[in-house]
């Protein structure tokens, strides 16, 4: 699938109207954009709206998006990261063409680059270290300071880069700075790094170079090489536009790209932050980057969050200006919409509590059919195994329920789903005093949940499985995994949600879902939507909580 036939999340937007005007007035000839990944981490859901955004309207314009990962920075960045950022992609359900470009691909190109600024006495090496050109940088209200060594020649100045090239100094000792103002408003603009010395191995080129360019530098230079007509960044580079159309006006590049931000996402209980999320994984707070917590695209794929609920997502929250803060529960709510039209529908008890059916026959068993999905009459039915003994969630009975408690206690009638009215007639308690087992009878004249010929009817329907057919199973409940609506990123392990994963091992399922034993989503009804986790087998299944069928931490968080 090429870039053109990826999924369009059409909509009206700043960014839409900029393209159409470029195209109108004749400024831009068509439509080139590009996602350009740093591989130092997997990619979270603020990528996917950078994602959708890029691809989007590329596809809407009739134009191509590249995926092109910007990898100048070899002591971060790991193989793993690339192959993984390139299965998310595809995962969202985009593609890029013929082939993923690399920063790397162009370092030559960049380095020529570099000699042409130098000759042009628009760039210097400076031998200051970090601390020293920190000082000297100046602050918001106060200008920088020239370097002491900002008045070398072109010819020192080149020889001194083929050097550092060459791997004659060691990391730190010098660097290439733009020669552009070190009194300018935009500290950006006061003689930026474009080469630093790094002597580590890169993924791609190995031990080839040892000196690597800056983003600033790789970045707009890379969009000239590849046509890019729209650079699409967040807010946090507008700071940067400067330096990106400086460097495209003072080198001789192929193309002229223009840069233009858009608000990053930001989303209640939730970090986005890639140094937070990589502290979250190596200090052990999570399983790793694919975690059903993490807010990695891995992590919600692992969740059985399925790539449409994403998309709409990000063109329900659409594109904006200003920084502003979405709450999780608008991503909730289409994941439940997408999955309730897709998912088909288990019995499973999570907590159980059996219940004999007294006047239900010994040994006996029937086949009922269950709807494997109402708002899709197409998805069929499925034979359930109905006998005398059954389990039921813990929660659906009381002994002395509150006035609108409608399931099961003593002496009151249900509707067990697809099943028969049962009518709670005795109560069982180990030596402890805790209910064990309920004894109850059944109506026969109401099969299938019927009503009976009297006309009696009741209020209450819960979920069951058999005892004698039902699987073992380990389920794990999600919560956010951070308590505070807005964590600091600074003090992130404070907020962390001690509750985020409650593991249950007794759960009970219906043997049809590890008989299919699929990777689908689906809903547990009356419980929430549900996935297979990877690490599940058919002796030790383990699923997943994707999201409640409603949202139950808004009241935990007394929302």
């Amino acid at each position: 699938m090429s870039s053109t036939e990826a999924p369009s999340e059409a909509g009206q937007d700043f960014i839409r109207d900029i393209i159409r005007r470029d195209l109108d007035s004749g400024a831009a000839e068509g439509v080139v954009t590009r996602f350009p990944p740093e591989p130092n981490g997997y990619l979270h859901i603020g990528h996917a709206k950078s994602i959708c955004l890029n691809f989007g309207v590329a596809a809407e314009f009739g134009g191509r998006c590249n995926l092109r990962f910007d990898d100048t920075n070899p002591t971060k960045e790991e193989q793993e990261f690339i192959d993984g950022i390139i299965e998310d992609v595809r995962w969202l359900g985009f593609d890029w063409g013929a082939r993923v470009r690399y920063a790397s691909d162009y370092f030559e190109q960049l380095y020529e680059w570099a000699v042409h600024l130098i000759r042009a006495g628009r760039a210097y090496v400076d031998d200051q270290s970090q601390e020293e050109m920190r000082a000297s940088r100046g602050t918001l209200t106060e200008p920088g300071r020239n370097s002491p060594w900002r008045d070398r020649t072109a010819e020192e100045n080149i020889d001194l880069l083929v050097r550092m090239r060459a791997g004659e100094f060691p990391d730190g000792a010098r660097v290439l700075r733009a020669k552009i103002d070190m009194a300018a408003g935009n500290i950006n603009l006061r003689d930026p790094v474009l080469y630093r010395i790094l002597h580590a191995r890169h993924p791609r080129t190995g031990t080839d170079w040892c000196i690597y360019p800056s983003y600033d530098f790789a970045h707009g230079q890379s969009d000239a090489i590849e046509g890019v007509t729209h650079s699409l960044c967040t807010l946090e580079f507008a700071d940067h536009r400067p330096l990106y159309d400086w460097l495209i006006e003072h080198l001789p590049v192929p193309s002229r790209p223009r840069q233009y931000e858009f608000a990053r996402l930001n989303l209640t209980h939730t970090l986005l932050s890639k140094r937070v999320l990589t502290e979250l994984v190596r200090g052990g707070h999570v399983d790793g980057w694919d975690d059903p917590r993490m807010p990695t695209l891995s992590g919600y794929r692992r969740r059985g969050v399925p790539p449409e609920a994403i998309r709409d997502f990000v063109k329900r929250i659409g594109v904006a200006r200003a920084d502003s803060m979405v709450d999780v529960a608008m991503l909730e709510a289409s994941i439940r919409e997408t999955l309730n039209l897709t998912a088909e529908r288990r019995m499973v008890v999570l907590n159980p509590l059996k219940v004999v059916i007294e006047n239900y026959p010994e040994g006996e068993t029937e086949q009922l059919d269950a709807v494997n999905n109402p708002s899709n009459p197409d998805a069929g039915t499925r034979p359930v195994t109905f006998s005398r003994e059954i389990y039921v969630e813990r929660d659906d009975f009381m002994e002395d329920p509150p006035k609108k408690f409608f399931r099961l206690a003593p002496g009151r009638e249900v509707r067990l789903r697809y099943a028969y009215f049962v009518t709670c007639r005795e109560v069982i308690r180990d030596a402890d005093g805790e209910v064990v087992e309920l004894r109850c009878t059944y109506d026969p004249e109401t099969r299938g949940g019927n009503t009976p010929p009297d006309g009696r009817k009741v209020k209450g329907t819960i979920h069951w499985v058999s005892a004698a057919d039902s699987v073992r199973a380990e389920v794990r409940l999600y919560e956010p995994l951070f308590t505070d609506p807005e964590p600091e990123a600074g003090g992130f392990a404070a907020a962390i949600n001690p509750a985020s994963r409650q593991t249950l091992v007794d759960c009970r399922l219906e043997p049809a879902i590890v008989q299919e034993n699929s990777d689908d989503a689906m809903q547990f009804e009356r419980l929430g939507y549900f996935v297979r986790d990877p690490v599940s087998t058919s002796d030790h299944p383990v699923f997943n909580r994707t999201v409640g069928l409603r949202d139950s931490w808004a009241k935990v968080a007394g929302k």
